[in-house]
């Protein structure tokens, strides 16, 4: 995902920063301020509402700590 999308995206609920994050198992746009984590697939970010998935209180944490990358 291009660096520079994420710096302008923000978070469709709050409008909050969000964090890239990378796993084995998916890659996701973290909030901590809403605690929700928004799918990318295929470099494209799924920002619906009603798509994100509740974040774990670790997952909230890391993105405190490392806004938007």
């Amino acid at each position: 995902m291009d660096s520079r999308l994420t710096e302008v995206l923000v978070c469709p609920i709050c409008k909050g920063p969000l964090f890239l994050s990378r796993t084995d198992a998916r890659t996701e746009l973290h909030c901590a301020k809403c605690a929700k984590g928004y799918a990318v697939e295929g470099d494209i970010p799924v920002m619906l509402e009603k798509e994100a998935r509740d974040l774990t209180a670790e997952e909230v944490e890391a993105a405190r700590i490392r806004p938007a990358a």
